[in-house]
């Protein structure tokens, strides 16, 4: 089962600072789509010298999701002319998809889905990694979603409605 183009599809993820969702939905995904996606991140507004999160860091390696590579930075990386060409957009954070976002080349596919943010929890080192290995979680059951569907599904013409149903998932 293969994407019907010579080229993997193209998958940013954003969220507010770029340092937990957006970079656990990159690197899964990275890691699930076997070549037939390239997954990237970036932040709407991400603070000076940010860092992907550590805990972000430990849950993949855990999973056993490679993280080298893996790093924080701002949309504007991906809204130039020498950008990748993005097939789908997907905001993972409720703050950055009510944001004014750049005008994406080619006009991708977008959808929103929501995850409330592990980092912002309020309680011990433990409780705050039990919280991103849920968010993992519920990240890797919509990317395993996403990379079995078929390729007509994943079709420029379907991708965005397609995108947006596993929302719901």
């Amino acid at each position: 089962m293969s994407v019907p183009s010579h080229h993997p599809l193209n998958v940013l993820f954003l969220c507010t600072h770029n340092s937990a969702r957006s970079i656990l939905a990159e690197a899964l995904l990275n890691h699930l789509g076997r070549g037939r996606f390239r997954a990237y991140s970036a932040g709407s507004n991400p603070r000076p010298n940010q860092q992907p999160n550590p805990m972000a860091l430990q849950v993949l390696r855990e999973a056993g999701i490679p993280t080298e590579g893996l790093r924080s930075k701002s949309w504007d990386e991906f809204a130039g002319p020498e950008a990748p060409h993005m097939d789908l957009i997907i905001t993972v954070c409720d703050q950055a998809a009510g944001e004014p976002c750049p005008v994406w080349p080619g006009h991708p596919a977008t959808a929103h889905w929501g995850y409330p943010d592990p980092s912002a929890l309020q309680a011990d080192d433990a409780a705050k990694l039990e919280a991103f290995r849920h968010t993992m979680q519920r990240i890797k059951r919509r990317l395993e979603m996403l990379v079995a569907l078929p390729p007509d599904k994943l079709a420029r013409a379907c991708l965005q409605d397609s995108a947006r149903a596993l929302a719901q998932a």
